[in-house]
């Protein structure tokens, strides 16, 4: 078992996660960290030697699994379209809720260069990875074959992170709805016509 982060850790890694989102990641710096968490400034190299760096791929790998178990859960309906559109409107209300302040902190990440720190980019791809891997095993397992089902699990984490930025800068929800009943009737169309078509659920 892995050891229990200590309440400063903990409260680093979440007050990075809600830089990332709010501010991006070039603006999330330590000392930013710090006035946000509150921690004390001797325990950034004592619990992450690597300085920001670490800090900032930390606090991506921990949102990705905070986000991945949400996805893993929606996954284990029998309705994927049920579960793909609370998906949108978790993210809706994320949004909403936050007065427009709050992103994705794996985007924020991933849209810089990050020259001197490729670990970071690949620490966002590996997130995507899996929450692709989740929503391809969700269709996959209901009848769709494995390319159309990675395809199109690729089309509704592209589709919902493009309408988190757009609903950033319009203020509006009106892109996450948008996007969402788009995606809901092409999983419709999908699934109707599937090889030895099933019944889903909520049609």
């Amino acid at each position: 078992m892995s050891p229990r982060r200590s309440d400063s850790r903990e409260r680093m890694l979440r007050s990075t996660m809600t830089l990332l989102r709010e501010y991006g990641a070039s603006a999330t710096t330590v000392d930013r960290v710090l006035a946000d968490s509150g921690a004390p400034r001797g325990s950034v190299y004592h619990h992450f030697p690597g300085g920001r760096t670490q800090l900032v791929e930390e606090a991506v790998t921990l949102g990705g699994e905070l986000m991945t178990g949400v996805i893993e859960t929606l996954a284990e309906s029998d309705d994927p379209v049920e579960a793909v559109d609370t998906f949108f409107t978790r993210w809706r209300e994320r949004v909403r809720d936050s007065g427009y302040r709050s992103g994705c902190p794996i985007v924020a990440v991933a849209v810089e260069a990050n020259d001197d720190a490729p670990q970071l980019a690949r620490a966002a791809g590996d997130v995507f990875a899996r929450w692709q891997q989740a929503f391809t095993g969700l269709l996959n397992r209901l009848g769709l074959s494995e390319e159309r089902a990675r395809r199109l699990a690729t089309l509704i984490i592209a589709a919902e992170e493009g309408a988190v930025v757009m609903c950033r800068a319009q203020q509006s929800t009106v892109p996450m709805e948008d996007a969402a009943s788009e995606i809901h009737d092409l999983l419709v169309d999908a699934l109707a016509t599937r090889p030895e078509n099933g019944h889903i659920a909520g049609q």
